[in-house]
């Protein structure tokens, strides 16, 4: 396949939508997102490399391109066949971890399908 080259542009502009800094396409966009499962098999995903299943409820997904600093936005959340919670267990530049519960029983750890988001620099 033939090279094109470099676009570098600091705005976007659509012909209705009007103009975007490209400053909020990078800053804004998520640098890593899993779509999990039960197991911590990622089904799919951007910027993860593996997934570890750590016990009933317990995942973590470590990141290929490291974050830039532990500042980062996590978004979490999960999906079963009750409602659930989702708590933030811990992170680092390099592997976020996600602990689901039921909160039908108590909040009690829970095997859920499972979602992570990370927004911020690269390292």
């Amino acid at each position: 396949m033939p090279s094109f080259g470099t676009l570098k542009a600091d705005t976007l502009t659509h012909s209705t939508a009007g103009s975007l800094d490209t400053n909020y396409v990078v800053e804004g966009s998520s640098k890593s997102w899993i779509h999990g499962s039960t197991a911590a098999v990622p089904q799919d995903s951007l910027n993860v490399s593996s997934g570890t299943d750590n016990g009933t409820g317990d995942y973590t997904y470590t990141v290929t391109s490291a974050m830039g600093n532990t500042t980062f936005s996590q978004q979490v959340s999960c999906n079963g066949g009750e409602l659930c919670a989702v708590k933030n267990a811990g992170f680092t530049t390099t592997y976020y971890n996600i602990i689901t519960y039921t909160r039908a029983s108590s909040f009690t750890a829970a095997d859920q399908l499972n979602y992570g988001n990370l927004k911020g620099d690269l390292a």
